[in-house]
């Protein structure tokens, strides 16, 4: 391979380790950052594309992943967001089936293990970046920068903004990209290995590369840029093109593009392979896709939904310069940043125009070096920087399609190997220059021990919802979004009153906010504050006409309300909007019940229960309501049926061993009873009526036993104490008439 530029590590104060002993320390300290999120619950997005993902479970059929999104949904539906990332679902269902159900801890190992596992690949792809390519006779590559790339493994392995993908389950998608994405790379660089013959190059390995970046698109969207990556470092080190002299070549229409390195060596032929990899690969990710791009709301990135150019684009070059400071000083992090979190720029008046300003001066000054500089050392190391930081970012950067987040720190995952090599090498220059290196080293390693420590706090706080968002609330104040989730997590938990505090706020900051009006809707619907419900409720569909849930709310307040014909109205206006909506069938049916039109709930319930067989509720309001009407017979059909889809739920055993009772079933109504009470010793009810078969079937000590235990547990139940009184003046005759 060709020869080396000066050395990197020269002029460098740092730890000089064997390249096994560099990846343990590596793998330790990585480890070390993340480790107390391994325990940590569920939290988040992780809802959505595991606990709700129907592609986790056994009975999906494994073909269903190559056709459904990351969240479960059909990629040909309207609502899909089109991330197809079959692989990343795969690993999360082999989690699912190792672990036999929703246990977080498992998930949670996988992913510290993939980063510990990245963060050592990393020790040999900076040797590459930093040091160049060069093998041994015996075909074994040479690690020419040790010191240089453990600096710059370390500042990858312990940079905070990578905790969202460690320590958030769903960030699997962006560590498995990035183990694929350095898998092709490496694989890639194999293809150069020198042999006798020269400087020939294997194809195999070249094909390897383009597979190997297919399975990291599989895992996420940005895999496919590593092809670009390699054909911009088969360009750079393994052709040593000067992209200068090639530009002003190609200005000035010079023939001789060979010697400017453009043909030499097959470069042109292997990028023609990459290139066609790519193409197809896109081609088929585009079919796959189906037609259109995802739909995203406002909220979700309100730059790209702005009129004018001009406000979008220095919105999104102040997004830009957002995601560098997060890579520079990543101590402000945010689980969310969309909906308010950053106003959007409207005039040049702005001042945070600055910092548009910075990252372009300091761009611009990067790529002149990259592109001017006479050290072509230098050129070649700014240049794989430059493009490391850059290119996997294109894909989350609007400039192509529209994505649905303002900021996300899970996609600077990739983009921070740049960061770690310009970074590294800026401290190297530095070095050179400094007269005292060991104490410009002791800073370096008091930003890694602030980043390990910074990892570790941000760990814990992914550690559960609570703690995650009430985090961005001193980050992000203005988010609506942040305000709606620490809500929505109190409300969970049964507190209330502090849950629609933060409802209102989240209103307060986004008055279009139709989700936080729902959930308050609900809340304050519980409370008994049916007007003010109503009117959050009402101006949620007014909003968005067919959010389904908000329109079953209201009927439920207007049903409260009395007002039982625009109740029906609100029910069937919800189904219209969600076919099957078995929740909303049940309290249409309740709404039918109240109404005396006993044929309309039976039905209502029944498709509550066809759609959904484990709806406990609905399967009990249609026992009771027959046994209510005298039907008994239809009842305990339907009683039996309940048992048979739900055999443990203890309030259909009650509702049926009640129907067998007054069907003079006695042992098979006493035995259902035991078992309800076995499951639930603690309701009165349960202890009231099995006293009242008891009297019935004239076992009267034990029924005077139950009404007692009854009476226990409810002093208060008016018809528990009456039957109790009759038994006991029974019993008081019975021992009269023994007496005499």
């Amino acid at each position: 391979m060709a020869q080396t530029e000066p050395n990197l590590d020269h002029d460098v104060s740092w730890f000089l380790l064997p390249s096994y002993w560099a990846k343990m320390v590596v793998a330790l300290i990585s480890f070390l950052c993340f480790a107390n999120s391994y325990d940590g619950d569920f939290v988040f997005d992780d809802s959505e594309a595991i606990i709700n993902n129907k592609d986790l479970r056994a009975q999906t059929p494994l073909g269903d992943l190559w056709h459904h999104d990351f969240w479960g949904s059909k990629l040909s539906s309207n609502t899909s967001h089109k991330s197809y990332r079959p692989l990343t679902v795969l690993t999360f269902r082999i989690n699912y089936l190792f672990a036999g159900g929703f246990y977080p801890v498992g998930f949670h190992v996988i992913n510290i293990i993939l980063h510990c596992t990245i963060s050592v690949l990393m020790v040999d792809v900076f040797s590459i970046l930093l040091g160049g390519l060069q093998f041994t006779n015996k075909g074994r590559r040479l690690n020419l920068a040790p010191k240089t790339s453990l600096l710059a493994a370390l500042l990858f392995a312990v940079h905070p903004v990578h905790t969202e993908c460690v320590a958030g389950i769903v960030g699997r998608a962006d560590l498995l990209c990035a183990l694929f994405f350095l898998l092709s790379f490496l694989g890639y660089c194999k293809a150069f290995r020198e042999n006798k013959e020269g400087h020939n190059f294997s194809i195999f390995w070249v094909l390897v590369s383009v597979i190997l970046g297919a399975v990291a698109m599989l895992c996420k969207e940005q895999g496919i840029t590593i092809l670009g990556l390699n054909a911009v470092f088969d360009a750079l080190v393994i052709n040593k093109l000067n992209v200068l002299e090639l530009i002003q070549k190609l200005l000035h229409k010079d023939k001789s593009l060979e010697n400017a390195g453009l043909l030499r060596k097959g470069l042109l032929f292997r990028i023609t392979l990459l290139m066609s990899g790519g193409a197809s690969i896109l081609y088929i990710r585009w079919r796959i896709m189906g037609t259109g791009p995802p739909a995203f709301t406002e909220v979700d990135n309100p730059a790209s939904f702005a009129d004018s150019l001009f406000v979008r684009a220095i919105n999104y070059n102040y997004y830009y310069s957002l995601n560098a400071w997060l890579l520079l000083c990543p101590w402000w992090l945010c689980f969310d940043w969309s909906m308010g979190c950053i106003p959007l720029i409207k005039s040049v008046s702005d001042w945070r125009i600055i910092a548009l300003a910075a990252l372009w001066f300091c761009l611009i000054g990067l790529i002149c070096q990259a592109l001017c500089s006479e050290d072509s050392h230098k050129r070649r190391i700014l240049t794989l920087g430059l493009g490391f930081l850059i290119i996997p970012f294109l894909p989350a950067s609007n400039l192509f399609f529209r994505v649905g987040f303002v900021i996300a720190e899970r996609v600077i995952y990739l983009p921070s190997i740049g960061y770690c090599i310009l970074f590294t090498y800026g401290f190297s220059l530095l070095s050179k220059q400094a007269k005292k290196k060991k104490i410009l080293a002791v800073a370096v390693l008091g930003i890694l021990l602030i980043n390990v420590m910074r990892c570790a706090l941000r760990s814990s706080q992914w550690r559960s919802e609570e703690q995650l968002f009430r985090s961005a609330l001193s980050v992000c104040p203005l988010n609506a979004k942040v305000h709606y989730n620490v809500g929505k997590n109190l409300a969970d938990k049964g507190n209330q009153s502090a849950a629609i505090k933060y409802y209102r706020e989240a209103v307060r900051l986004n008055p279009k906010y139709v989700h936080a009006m729902n959930n308050l809707g609900n809340i304050l619907k519980e409370r008994n504050e049916l007007q003010e419900a109503e009117e959050l409720l009402s101006l949620a569909v007014q909003i968005q006409p067919d959010f389904a849930a908000a329109w079953m709310n209201l009927g439920i307040v207007q049903n409260s309300l009395r007002r039982f014909e625009e109740a029906e109205q609100s029910y069937w206006t919800a189904i219209k909007h969600r076919k099957k909506y078995p929740d909303c069938y049940y309290n249409l049916g309740r709404l039918y019940a109240d109404l005396n039109r006993h044929i309309d709930a039976l039905n209502a319930w029944r498709n509550a229960t066809v759609l959904k067989p484990e709806h406990s509720l609905a399967w009990n309001n249609m026992i009771i309501l027959l046994d209510n009407t005298g039907n008994l017979a239809q009842a305990e059909a339907v009683g039996r049926e309940a048992l048979e889809l739900i055999p443990n739920d203890h309030s259909l055993m009650f509702s049926l061993a009640n129907v067998l009772g007054k069907s003079q079933k006695y042992k098979e109504s006493e035995a259902l009873f035991l078992k309800a009470i076995k499951a639930n010793p603690n309701a009165a009810s349960y202890h009231g009526n099995l006293a009242v078969l008891y009297h019935r079937w004239g076992n009267l000590d034990l029924a005077k036993k139950h009404y007692e235990v009854s009476l226990k547990l409810d002093p208060t139940a008016p018809g528990t104490k009456e039957n109790y009184n009759l038994l006991r003046r029974k019993l008081e005759q019975l021992q009269k008439k023994g007496g005499a």
